[in-house]
Parts: structure tokens; C-alpha cells; sequence
């Protein structure tokens, strides 16, 4: 139907109003006015158009008009990873980028280098490497690094850049800062060709120099991305390939750099969902994004996307009140990775809170530090679990079942909400007193989890932006796991560990659950300020099966970096790896 720039107003308050209205009589009234009305440019004549009806419309047309955003479809750079062993001083391209660390920069009496590969870069270049480097006061510190524009290599620029006190022993994800440096250097000189090599990499073992080359593509890749989508305009970077030189060549090494490139395209997509505003990215967007990766790896991913109808006839009481106040419609999203070949050995599921944005409900977000505006994170669980499914789709790991699911919803207000004080009822029929609209984050994972445990996995994980007692905890860059399985723990934080992504185990006090408990139903959705995390998760645990390992991951902290303003990818990492790790 076509419409004027007023419609939608129109019709949303068409919707308001009959949502309100106590009587047909009083509605009728309404549409009567409105017909004979000449300064609304919208016609209700036909059938009647009743509430949930009108609500629907009101949602189309509003989102096709509210701030007149389009994202521009910018597609993330793509960069060839290559493994070599070459002479650096005839290697040939714009930066040839050398990771060293502070014992690296050691200079004998004469002030010359005496690791071999800097020596022998700077009597290449008469010295002026070693002069360079003191007079930019440059130490090899973590952070710290220097380009320098020099005759006399086959590259047009030589770079620094620090690692710090690295050694052997450190994790292989340590060198991701080399590969995120270079792609800043890479970025300011808009660079084309670079080579990237470890002044030391003699103590490193064969499989951790393929470790440290996955590590350093993998911080290029991040490093070199911006979301750039809603910016007016916006500089295309210029990176086209990346020569990893002196850590192995061969499959082996290939085959490791494929496998970064494909974490990194999960995490690109998990950080594009986040940063996509609320008036973008609905519910319904989410949705469409999970079918068009399920329609992308149609070999090994199925996509199934339930409606609000669909999801009343499972029951799913506490995930619908959530949705209840919103003009745009809940979607519960259903992925399942099979392999392509061979028996399943163990099925998982993936959870993620799904809320694209939370008002608060009636208890609405208000004061300082409250964060409302940036409300539109609180899907940041769901993010990570799709962002690992186009991973896992890109890498068909087998032997394993994977199921990705999402309860996808806003939290809103008005008269057809939820109100303090309501009971709710989820699948497993536990019924639950809304004691504070804004923890509303556990009921729609209430729901998810039951569902979960009903497509006969043997182990769960679950990722939300929970709790804020989990952030006054564990401060912005932890991550806290809770779980009664020590097993699926040690499992999820070696995963964490591979993945460079920090998580801390935190306990769950089963005497804390009195807090939770309700006079008039099973359980409040809330208990009092003190170890608020920690009831949270003994929320989520009424409505796992007992069979079902589960393990929760509370990433409100993690999930946004407040330095750049802009999502992290928080969790896909730790998932891939915690997928491939069962998988094996």
C-alpha cells in the first residue's frame, strides 16, 4: 500500500488507540472521525482492520520511514594470506612489517643490531635501521611501532613492530597484535603488498609457528575491517595480500590461514549486527540474516524461523511477554548444522539472547550509566552464536550436530506489555512472577533453553549480555562462565584460550536461589542487587533439562569496546573452537 510520509504516524496511532480502547463503540467512533477527516491522506475503507492487524502495518510501513537509514552494502576486504620462506631483503611490495621484541633490540657496543634478521636488514640499509630505531626511541614495547620509508630494500617501507616481552611459551593468539598493527600501518600508508616476519621464530616448535601465522592473519583481517555501513562516506582500504614469511610453508599452514579467515568472517558478521541500529536491525532483519546464511551453506545449514502464532503453540509464555509491547513482531530462529558426510558423535546447542533492543519495559532504563542508547548490544549473544554458525558452515567441521538458536524480540512499552507484577508462564511450565521488566533478558532464554534441550542435545551453551553485576564483577574485558558441569567448564575454557578470548569461571551458590523465590508463583525473574549474576544463572538452570551439560556465559562486559565505540565479536571465537574441539 502506498503512503505519505504521515502515514505511519497515522497508523500507529490508529493501532495505540484501538489497543486502548475499551469498547467497539469507542473504535468504531475512531474510524468514523478518521473517514470523514480530509487532512489524513490514508484510506480504511474494506475490511475491518482489527487490532493485531494494524499493528502489523504499523510496523511495515514505520520501518520503511523511521530515520530513513539503509546501510550501504559494503562488502568486508578481502586479503590473500600466503605462507613463504624468501629473502627479505629481495622480497618486493609496500611494507615489509618485522615483529620484535624488547630482547630483539639489543645492540652490541657499536650500537648495531645483534639479532640476525635485524643485522642483516640494517647493514642492507647502511645502518639506517639501527639509527631510526634510537632516534624514534623505539624499544620493541607491546604497542609500540615505527614505519620508515628507507632505500635500499625491495620494499618500499620497512616497520617495527613491538611484541613486547614474547617469548616461545607465550599463546599463539599474543601475535594477533602484530597482525592488527600492520593493518593499521597498512591502513595510514594505504598499502597494497605486505610481508610480516618475527625477528625470532628459531625456538618456536613447527605446530606453533602454524599457531602464530593463523594468529597473525587473524589480526590483520580484524584490524584492517571498519564498519563503515552508515557512514556518508568512507575510505576503502587498500590491503590486497599479506606473505606470512619464515613460519612454514605447505597445506598445513594453508589450511590454518583458511581456518582464521573463516573465524574472522563470523566475527565480522557478529560485529555487524551489533553495531546495526535498532531501527535497522529488528527482529525480523535478524531473522532474514540467519535464512541468508542458512541459504549461503544450504549443504550443511537448514533454517527454520518460528512466528508469534507458532511459538503459542509451544507454549513459550515468558519469551512472548518479552515481545508482547513491541509494533514489530518476535522471531524465534531455528539453525541446525549437520556435516556433510559420516555419523553425528554429539549434538550441541548454541543459545544467544536475541533482543534488538531493550527499553527496559516499565522498569525503563533511567539515570546516568544507565546506557540505553546503546541498548541496541543486548543482542550481542545472539551475534556471536550466528556469527559462529557462518564460521562452522565455512569450515564443515564433522562428526557433530550443531544447533543455533535465537529468541529474538524487543523489549518495549505500552499498554499490551508486560507490567511489574505480571506471572508468566514458559514451555516447561514453571511459572514465573515478573518482579522487574528490565531482567527480561532470562525470560526470552527461559524459552530458548527448553527448546534447546528438546532437540536431544547432549551439551548447551549459552551467551547473553545479562547482568550488569556481572560487569561491576569482571570489569569490561571478562567474560564470567557458570556452570554445575566442571567437565563442560575445563572444555569451554580451553576453547576461550585458543581463541583469545578471556573468560572466568564464577560460582553458582545454590543458597543464593531463596532470593528467588515467590509467594504466589515457582520463582521471580529476579532477586536483590547482591550477587546478581549468580541468581541469574540459577534462573536459566530451572529450565535446562538435568540430562542436558550446560554451561551459561554472561559477555555484558565484552560484547562492546567503549574506546572505539564499536562492537567487538565477542564469543564466536571461543564457540568455533569449542565446536571443532567436540568435532575431534
Amino acid at each position: 500500500m502506498a503512503a505519505t510520509a504521515s502515514s505511519p504516524i497515522v497508523v500507529s496511532l490508529i493501532s495505540s488507540l484501538i489497543s486502548s480502547s475499551s469498547s467497539s463503540s469507542c473504535s468504531s467512533l475512531i474510524f468514523t472521525r478518521l473517514r470523514s477527516s480530509p487532512s489524513f491522506p490514508i484510506s480504511l475503507t474494506g475490511k475491518p482492520l482489527f487490532f493485531h492487524r494494524g499493528k502489523l502495518m504499523a510496523h511495515t510501513l514505520a520501518r520503511a520511514t523511521l530515520g530513513l537509514t539503509q546501510p550501504s552494502n559494503i562488502e568486508p576486504p578481502k586479503i590473500s594470506f600466503t605462507a613463504k620462506d624468501i629473502d627479505l631483503v629481495e622480497w618486493k611490495g609496500d611494507i615489509l612489517a618485522v615483529g620484535v621484541t624488547e630482547k630483539d633490540m639489543a645492540k652490541d657496543g657499536n650500537l648495531k643490531f645483534e639479532n640476525p634478521i635485524l643485522k642483516k636488514l640494517d647493514s642492507q640499509l647502511g645502518g639506517l635501521l639501527a639509527e631510526a630505531s634510537s632516534e624514534e626511541d623505539f624499544t620493541g614495547k607491546a604497542g609500540q611501532s615505527t614505519i620508515l620509508r628507507l632505500p635500499g630494500l625491495g620494499s618500499k617501507r620497512v616497520g617495527l613492530i613491538g611484541l613486547g616481552q614474547c617469548t616461545p611459551s607465550s599463546p599463539p593468539a599474543a601475535y594477533r597484535s602484530l597482525g592488527e598493527n600492520v593493518a593499521a600501518a597498512a591502513k595510514v600508508s594505504q598499502a597494497s603488498d605486505v610481508a610480516i616476519v618475527l625477528a625470532s621464530s628459531e625456538g618456536l616448535s613447527a605446530e606453533t609457528k602454524i599457531f602464530t601465522a593463523s594468529a597473525i592473519a587473524y589480526g590483520t583481517v580484524l584490524g584492517i575491517y571498519e564498519d563503515n555501513r552508515f557512514k556518508s562516506e568512507s575510505k576503502k582500504p587498500a590491503l590486497k595480500s599479506v606473505n606470512i614469511v619464515g613460519l612454514g610453508t605447505g597445506p598445513e599452514v594453508q589450511k590454518k590461514l583458511k581456518y582464521a579467515e573463516d573465524v574472522c568472517s563470523g566475527i565480522i558478521f557478529g560485529k555487524k549486527l551489533v553495531n546495526a541500529p535498532a531501527n535497522v536491525l529488528t527482529p525480523g532483519v535478524l531473522a532474514d540474516e540467519a535464512s541468508k546464511i542458512a541459504s549461503t551453506y544450504s549443504d550443511v545449514l537448514s533454517a527454520k524461523i518460528l512466528n508469534e502464532e507458532q511459538c503459542k503453540e509451544l507454549k513459550m509464555g515468558s519469551y512472548l511477554a518479552v515481545a508482547a509491547a513491541s509494533a514489530n513482531p518476535p522471531h524465534f530462529i531455528h539453525l541446525c548444522y549437520k556435516p556433510l558426510s559420516g555419523p553425528v558423535k554429539v549434538k550441541l546447542g548454541l543459545v544467544g539472547k536475541g533482543l534488538t533492543f531493550d527499553s527496559g519495559g516499565y522498569n525503563i532504563k533511567t539515570g546516568p550509566g544507565c546506557s540505553i542508547e546503546l541498548m541496541k548490544f543486548d543482542m550481542g549473544g545472539s551475534a556471536a552464536v550466528l556469527g559462529a554458525a557462518k564460521a562452522i558452515a565455512q569450515i564443515k567441521p564433522p562428526g557433530v550436530e550443531v544447533h543455533f538458536i535465537v529468541a529474538a524480540c524487543e523489549n518495549m512499552i505500552s499498554g499490551t506489555g508486560m507490567r511489574p507484577g505480571d506471572i508468566v508462564t514458559a514451555s516447561n511450565g514453571k511459572t514465573i512472577e515478573v518482579n522487574n521488566t528490565d531482567a527480561e533478558g532470562r525470560l526470552t532464554l527461559a524459552d530458548a533453553l527448553v527448546y534447546a534441550c528438546n532437540q536431544g542435545v547432549d551439551k548447551i551453551v549459552d551467551l547473553a549480555t545479562l547482568t550488569g553485576a556481572c560487569v561491576v564483577a569482571l570489569g569490561p574485558s571478562i567474560a564470567g562462565i557458570f556452570t554445575p558441569s566442571d567437565d563442560l567448564a575445563k572444555e569451554v575454557l580451553a576453547a576461550s584460550e585458543a581463541g583469545g578470548e578471556k573468560l572466568w569461571r564464577l560460582p553458582m551458590e545454590e543458597s543464593y536461589w531463596e532470593s528467588m523465590k515467590s509467594g504466589v508463583a515457582d520463582m521471580v525473574n529476579t532477586g536483590g542487587r547482591p550477587g546478581g549474576s549468580i541468581t541469574a544463572a540459577l534462573f536459566l538452570k530451572q529450565f535446562v533439562d538435568e540430562k542436558v551439560q550446560w554451561l551459561h556465559i554472561d559477555m555484558a562486559g565484552p560484547v562492546w569496546n567503549d574506546k572505539k565505540r564499536a562492537a567487538t565479536g565477542f564469543g564466536i571465537a571461543t564457540l568455533v573452537e569449542w565446536v571443532l574441539n567436540n568435532s575431534s
